[in-house]
């Protein structure tokens, strides 16, 4: 009679088997997409609790094994990430716990972790608030005794061409000499009225929905902040997007849209000089995406701070 132990000492386990013809070792082999609940504290004391799909791998350094112990991996993922709030010393543990797990097998390991972080955001001037979701990601990797962690995120802003403003300015200009004549005196309520009018806003610049893309590492000991991530960035470009928006809101956003004219370069600098003076960080790779109005294809620029050479991001397979 078969009874539950003996079958399970039973079953066929056919990963033990070796495949010579195939031997070879491999970069990464493990999970990617694993569902799991997260805990994560934006650097506000407030522990959030969130969805994340989860990518976990080891190296497999044994030609002459056909493969890793994947149950192992899913199960140390489940237990630590769904239990503890996620933060440097636990993801270094946890991938510790990944090697030794797999001590006859593998030297490297490596965890990626995605989700989004509500942050509540006040309105320009209307005194009301709203909730943005940011996408946060997180990688970290152990290859013998280095640890390397790097936190991600996007900021979403508007940018206004500054060449298209000052191709409307002109516009403007030459619209106001056609309707006020040089040699008369110039009529104060006229203009105003002038202004007030479609004819005083003859052309108007362009302007798109823009993403920055930033990676960073924090430095040694810090803990994640990604709201002073965001707070920098937003206050650095000037034109995040809004969540509650009323007339006057929407008024104080053209305002700062008027005065940030910007090219992606200028985006680019802005965010670079922001994050180059916080010292929580010891390297950023930064990318804005101006998502153009007038052509079809974007402009983007890199930056970073330039750390061993220029930081690439080293992450997850």
């Amino acid at each position: 009679m078969y009874t539950e132990e003996n079958t399970a000492r039973l079953m066929p386990d056919v990963a033990v088997h070796a495949q010579p013809h195939l031997a070879g070792e491999l970069d990464w082999v493990g999970m990617d997409g694993i569902e799991v609940p997260v805990r994560f504290d934006a650097g506000d004391g407030d522990v959030q609790r969130a969805s994340a799909r989860v990518g976990a791998f080891v190296n497999l350094r044994r030609p002459d094994k056909r493969g890793i112990h994947m149950s192992r991996l899913y199960l140390q993922v489940e237990q630590a990430l769904s239990t503890q709030t996620l933060s440097a010393a636990s993801l270094q543990e946890l991938l510790r716990g990944f090697l030794d797990s797999h001590k006859d097998l593998s030297d490297r390991a490596c965890l990626s972790i995605r989700f989004e972080h509500l942050v509540r955001r006040p309105a320009l001037r209307s005194g009301n608030s709203g909730w943005r979701a940011y996408p946060v990601s997180i990688e970290a990797s152990v290859v013998g005794d280095q640890f390397l962690l790097e936190l991600g995120t996007e900021v979403v802003y508007s940018s206004t061409c500054p060449a298209s403003a000052a191709l409307s300015r002109q516009l403007i200009q030459e619209q106001f000499t056609k309707d006020f004549d040089a040699t008369q005196p110039i009529d104060h309520a006229a203009v105003v009225a002038w202004l007030g009018s479609e004819k005083g806003i003859v052309a108007t610049p362009h302007a798109q929905r823009s993403v920055a893309r930033l990676r960073v590492r924090p430095a040694e000991g810090a803990k994640f902040d990604l709201i002073n991530l965001i707070d920098r960035t937003e206050q650095a470009l000037g034109t995040p997007v809004q969540t509650a928006v009323k007339r006057e809101d929407e008024q104080a956003f053209a305002l700062a849209n008027g005065g940030n004219l910007m090219f992606c370069e200028d985006a680019a600098r802005r965010i670079q000089k922001a994050l180059e003076a916080d010292s929580t960080l010891s390297d950023f790779h930064i990318r804005v995406e101006h998502q153009e109005s007038l052509h079809p294809h974007d402009a983007v620029a890199y930056a970073s701070k330039g750390v061993d050479g220029g930081y690439a991001g080293k992450g997850c397979a």
